[in-house]
């Protein structure tokens, strides 16, 4: 099993990132390549349609408002995993008008090492804590 984190620190206040994100079907309002989410069985599986228009389903598993995070399975996708548990959650950062916010994943490399499927996934946390941050600038 492979895992992997991203993090940043922002000058917004937690409950302002939270407010944008917090919600399972929230990803096209600051993750610009995923342009489309439909939930269904209530709200806990999203469809997500990237920009290439691949399809990607994934499940929520946790969700604790209180604490501003969540936890999600991937159900179906494009990528070369299996056993996928990812978490996105945001902090109080270092002072109270900052935030700190972590997206970090498990996962089982299925036909690649481990090295490439932590780059892959690494990358896709970095990119989107980058978007996030252009989201709460604009």
């Amino acid at each position: 099993m492979a895992t992997t984190t991203a993090s940043i620190e922002l000058p917004v206040p937690a409950d302002r990132v939270w407010q944008l994100i917090g919600g399972f079907d929230s990803l096209p309002d600051w993750l610009p390549y995923i342009p489309t989410s439909e939930s269904s069985e209530g709200g806990r599986v999203r469809t997500l349609t990237n920009e290439d228009g691949g399809v990607i389903v994934e499940r929520l598993e946790t969700f604790d408002n209180a604490a501003r995070s969540y936890s999600y399975s991937i159900l179906q996708a494009p990528f070369p995993v299996t056993d996928y548990l990812s978490t996105i959650a945001v902090h109080e950062g270092t002072a109270p008008d900052r935030s700190r916010v972590e997206w970090s994943g498990t996962f089982t490399p299925d036909g690649i090492d481990d090295d490439e499927a932590t780059a892959l996934f690494h990358g896709i946390y970095a990119d989107g804590l980058a978007a996030l941050t252009q989201s709460l600038a604009g």
